[in-house]
């Protein structure tokens, strides 16, 4: 424990007057796996105040999930705290017998969890999960309870919500799952909020409404909030502090506008430029991951913890590791002194007139904080551009798809008479809300499902309804990549068993061939050989979903289904993802159908759009010509709900009106009409709009011509732009 630390505990202890929401103290956490200790966290120090939000980021597998299972006693029984305390609202977590622990949980904290999958019951209906919440926390009546259950989805936006209480969670998209276990989480009306990555699943209007509910949790019972996430923007928009994690380590602290604009730990910018800024494509340049991987648990590290990864990194930085240090104040100058004239000392504590954590102010854990906003970025422009290589040929062409499923005694439809082209070497890009039909219509095109109606041809030939009847050469050419890695690989085999058998089953290698195909595998997805060993359990969710990735490229195909491909994967591998994709692209002509709800991701990749909402294709163009004015009104929404990094110029969310109609009964006319922030009267709720064209192949289905829709829609822009701080 060093000397800053010290200080810290004790000035929490004699200058707060009221216990902290959340009051992590110098916390040290280890996994022991097959006689090895792995510490996870070392020394980490979190303080929240009561009704305050606090954002917790950094690269998977540096200790963030770990911090919330200790904070809530869920750690694995193969870990151990061995140093540190929690305590919230005062109370000593760790000190808590099993029965109090007990109550603590289902009165005091609630955590939401990254997978929502495994966060529920398969076994039991939505409804009954829900409402089993209030019965056993709140002594409601059974019917009484599921009214509430009732009242919580629809607080979450569920479509349908009273035909979700029937449902178990397998009959529900992962966006659908997830907000049934916020749906959860919020019935318990909690002090203490755990989210660990609470919006991966979800598209960016349901993220927009549930990130409106937790402010609104949060002013109505002052609970305080520890958000966890990948989503820098969504941090930035919900926080109001943030510290950054790395390697079981607080690297750098601070209020969440200052750290944001100009943050002060190399980590911290590296992870700032790892994401794709609106409006930046593919073609354009590379994305910037952060080079090098976090160092395995376990490993022995001397000096700054980040230097091997470090553009600034310096010999002081290798001799030992420098404390969290107040910014902005000499005391880094000191450290490097005192680091260069010590060099025995494994840490330099920072002088004892340092800012506590847990205050307004900045810390850094470096020597030169100062030099991090002049960092060069390592732009790289492509070695081919993606766009050039796009041809005329169309791969894959969709004609009148329609799907349908039985609910009871009713149909859903849930793709409806879809028609688009793929060509070869291009991406389109698939966006829309939760059940718009993405994932249906993706697993037409794979042949997990089979369309009821209409026509999908492949190269000009017509395709077999399922993988059945499809070709081994088809099955070879068309793959697919997961939105949920977790159920779709193996949990009894090693990474390297699960590739190595998509290798022998795709292609006609020998074992020795097999073998390099394997490691070339892992090394372009950026998965290090020492985990080709591990199970799919020993990973974290982003090395998962890049196993994911890697299986479905060991058959060289050519066309490349992605539902959410990047949702679980933090900034800088989904980045390195992304131009993995694109170089894919570039190098091998392989095209692909991106699903996604990171619109900012979709506009880098994807050279064409198609916008979906409750089964049918809404709008459809380059990603140019949709992302810009005119577009359809409810691709408007969708762009004005991305959460983004620009602290000057915030835009204004379009809040669509009431929730999601059922497919079981879509609304008559136009489809969005209930929901429309432009709608115009009986026309819409009477007509099927018609397709309206821009020109360039740029389509959309809507009453509104595009003059005035364009016109209506820079007008709302410019507004926007010169509003005063009082109308964002």
């Amino acid at each position: 424990m060093s000397a800053m630390d010290g200080m810290v505990d004790q000035r929490r202890s004699t200058n707060t007057a009221a216990p902290a929401a959340l009051d992590v103290r110098d916390l040290y956490v280890t996994f022991h796996r097959r006689g090895r200790d792995l510490p996870a966290l070392r020394g980490v120090s979190v303080h929240i105040g009561e009704g305050e939000t606090y954002g917790l980021v950094g690269e998977s597998g540096c200790g963030k999930t770990t911090l919330a299972l200790a904070v809530v006693r869920y750690l694995a029984r193969n870990a151990t705290v061995d140093a540190g305390s929690i305590f919230v609202e005062g109370d000593d977590v760790l000190a808590l017998d099993e029965e109090s622990l007990r109550k603590w949980r289902g009165e005091r904290v609630a955590m939401v969890y990254q997978d929502p999958a495994s966060a529920l019951n398969p076994s039991m209906r939505v409804g009954d999960q829900i409402a089993e919440v209030f019965r056993f926390s709140q002594a409601m009546s059974a019917a009484d309870a599921r009214d509430m259950a009732r009242e919580s989805l629809q607080r979450v936006a569920m479509p349908d919500p009273k035909a979700t209480l029937r449902r178990y969670p397998f009959e529900l998209s992962g966006g659908q799952q997830q907000r049934v276990v916020i749906a959860k989480a919020l019935a318990r009306n909690p002090r203490l909020l755990v989210l660990d990555e609470p919006t991966t699943g979800l598209d960016a209007t349901v993220e927009a409404e549930v990130l409106d509910l937790i402010e609104e949790l949060r002013s109505s019972v002052n609970a305080a909030i520890l958000l966890i996430s990948h989503n820098l923007g969504l941090v930035a928009r919900l926080c109001e502090r943030v510290g950054v994690l790395y390697a079981g380590r607080v690297v750098e602290e601070g209020p969440a506008r200052e750290l944001f604009t100009e943050p002060r730990h190399p980590y911290t910018m590296g992870l700032l430029r790892c994401v794709p800024r609106f409006g930046m494509h593919k073609g354009d340049a590379a994305l910037q991951p952060i080079p090098g991987t976090l160092p395995a648990l376990g490993e022995r590290m001397s000096g700054c913890i980040y230097a091997k990864r470090c553009m600034l990194a310096q010999p002081v930085c290798t001799r030992c590791e420098p404390d969290l240090i107040a910014w902005p104040s000499k005391q880094a100058e000191e450290a490097r002194r005192r680091a260069e004239t010590e060099p025995d000392a494994s840490t330099i504590p920072s002088p004892h007139d340092a800012t506590p954590v847990g205050t307004s102010e900045r810390h850094a854990r470096c020597y030169f904080p100062e030099r991090v906003p002049d960092l060069p970025e390592a732009v790289r422009p492509l070695s081919v551009k993606a766009g050039d290589i796009a041809t005329d040929d169309v791969l894959l062409r969709l004609e009148d798809v329609r799907r349908s499923f039985r609910d009871g005694h009713k149909t859903l439809v849930a793709v409806n008479d879809v028609s688009l082209e793929v060509q070869r070497g291009e991406t389109l890009g698939l966006v829309g809300e939760s059940g718009s039909g993405k994932t249906t219509l993706a697993r037409c095109i794979t042949g997990l499902l089979a369309a009821d109606s209409g026509k999908l041809l492949f190269e000009d030939r017509a395709l077999g309804a399922t993988t059945a009847r499809r070709s081994r050469a088809v099955l070879r050419a068309i793959q697919m990549v997961f939105q949920n890695p977790d159920s779709t690989l193996n949990p009894a085999w090693s990474t390297r068993s699960i590739l190595n058998r998509a290798v022998h089953k795709l292609r006609s290698l020998d074992r020795g061939a097999e073998r390099d195909r394997v490691d070339h595998l892992a090394t372009s997805v950026r998965l290090e050989p020492r985990f080709l060993q591990q199970k799919p359990t020993e990973l974290s969710g982003g090395q998962r979903q890049r196993v994911a990735i890697a299986r479905a490229f060991a058959g060289s195909p050519s066309l490349v289904v992605c539902d959410e491909p990047a949702s679980a994967l933090d900034v800088s591998v989904q980045a390195s993802i992304l131009n993995l994709l694109a170089e894919l692209q570039a190098t091998q002509g392989v095209s692909y159908v991106f699903i996604s709800h990171d619109l900012a991701v979709v506009r880098y990749l994807a050279d064409h759009i198609g916008v979906m909402y409750l089964a049918e294709l809404m709008e459809l163009g380059s990603s140019e010509e949709v992302f810009n004015p005119p577009h359809h009104p409810y691709t408007e929404a969708l762009l004005s709900a991305i959460p983004a990094l620009d602290f000057e110029h915030p835009r204004r969310r379009i809040q669509l009106r009431g929730p999601v109609p059922s497919l079981s009964d879509p609304p008559s006319g136009c489809r969005f009409h209930t929901r429309c922030h432009r709608f115009l009267g009986d026309v819409c709720a009477q007509q099927v709009p018609p397709w309206q064209r821009t020109g360039a192949g740029h389509v959309y289905r809507c009453h509104i011509p595009p003059r005035e829709l364009r016109d209506a829609q820079v007008v709302r822009a410019s507004a926007e732009a010169n509003a005063p701080p009082a109308f964002r």
